[in-house]
């Protein structure tokens, strides 16, 4: 594949990359499962992070839809990559979870496995399977239960080594839009009725990574999937792939075909999820974040806030809260000038207003307040 080595892409250049194959430069008419496989899945720690994800680039997005999907066992939340809950397709779960196991049995040794007090793991992942086949458990409930068995471990590490060993789906009503329910548990199998992928293919993964994230360097695609010692994968994939450098002179890797806009493309406001992946996946997160939203971002404990983007790059998050008849989008500015902020003032508003009439529909008053 003819390659560009010395060609530097710039933070911009970098930014319009990967909003445009994100789809957050322009919204498009898709199904919902079309989309969730093209971002190589949905962050989802928050049971509705998913659906915000979705709006943002899907048009007139319905989340019924995604609720339909997981109903009908044809996307699930599970931990993937990084170790967090995804949402992703049925497909994509089968075949990436026994590739990203390697990089989920390394954060369990470091943080639980002296805590299971030397459980066999056999064993424990068979009694494990059975008592969530039986029926969907909480992880409270499974720790309970392995307890009795290894009395001198602890039992969220217990369960913990179950969520490692075994493929845990989260069942419905957890992730249903306007419902809630305990975080109970399945193994992947027994939920779809299918196997995991005997012969997963890492190369398809890598790729998949890069067209909805790319261009990435080698370390970029180690921090979205968690897993390391990628660079001979990337060798591998080389002549299908052509090369660029970034301002510091590392090396990125990106698909032939995959957008590339100018820096000076206009970029809309968009309202991203708490967490988006565009904010996660890569090693050098200035793409599209500055390295002070990200101290403010995990400054914040347990607040989840979402991001404002305009121009391209997070300058605001935001959040809503409820009471009982409103709903109120708090804009919260960061460390950009006010001006900057002001110039944008109406667009930020008028997006605002629609995702206030997607997110609360069930709240008869709308007020946005910027802080």
């Amino acid at each position: 594949m003819t390659t560009d080595r010395t060609r530097v892409l710039g933070p911009r250049e970098l930014n319009r990359a990967l909003l445009a194959r994100q789809h957050l430069l322009r919204r498009v008419h898709v199904p919902a499962l079309d989309m969730v496989r093209h971002l190589a899945g949905l962050q989802a720690q928050h049971p509705t992070s998913s659906y915000f994800t979705l709006w943002a680039r899907i048009a007139d997005f319905d989340p019924g839809e995604l609720a339909g999907l997981m109903t009908d066992r044809k996307v699930l939340r599970i931990a993937l990559m990084r170790s967090t809950i995804h949402t992703v397709t049925a497909d994509d779960c089968l075949a990436w979870r026994p590739l990203l196991l390697p990089a989920m049995e390394r954060m369990f040794n470091t943080s639980h496995l002296r805590a299971t007090a030397g459980a066999d793991r056999d064993e424990l992942t068979d009694l494990g399977r059975a008592f969530i086949e039986e029926k969907p458990r909480t992880f409270a409930e499974v720790g309970a239960y392995l307890g009795e068995r290894w009395p001198d471990a602890q039992p969220t590490a217990l369960a913990a080594a179950l969520r490692t060993w075994a493929p845990l789906v989260q069942v419905p009503p957890r992730g249903l839009w306007g419902r809630s329910g305990p975080v109970a548990h399945t193994t992947a199998e027994h939920w779809l009725g299918r196997p995991l992928d005997p012969e997963p293919r890492l190369d398809d993964m890598v790729l998949r990574c890069i067209a909805a994230l790319g261009p990435m360097t080698a370390k970029d695609v180690q921090v979205w999937c968690g897993l390391t010692r990628l660079a001979p994968v990337l060798e591998r994939l080389r002549p299908r792939l052509v090369t660029f450098r970034d301002e510091q002179g590392r090396e990125l890797f990106d698909l032939p075909d995959a957008p590339r806009p100018d820096a000076d493309t206009p970029a809309p406001v968009r309202f991203v999820a708490d967490f988006d992946n565009i904010r996660l996946s890569h090693d050098d997160r200035t793409r599209v974040i500055s390295r002070e939203w990200q101290k403010w971002c995990l400054g914040q404990g347990n607040k989840l806030w979402g991001s404002v983007l305009f121009d391209g790059f997070v300058r605001c998050a935001w959040r809503i809260e409820r009471t009982k008849d409103t709903a109120t989008l708090l804009v919260v500015s960061g460390p950009e000038p006010k001006d900057s902020l002001a110039a944008h003032r109406d667009e930020i508003e008028a997006e605002g207003r629609r995702l206030l009439a997607f997110a609360a529909r069930d709240r008869d008053k709308h007020d946005i307040v910027f802080a």
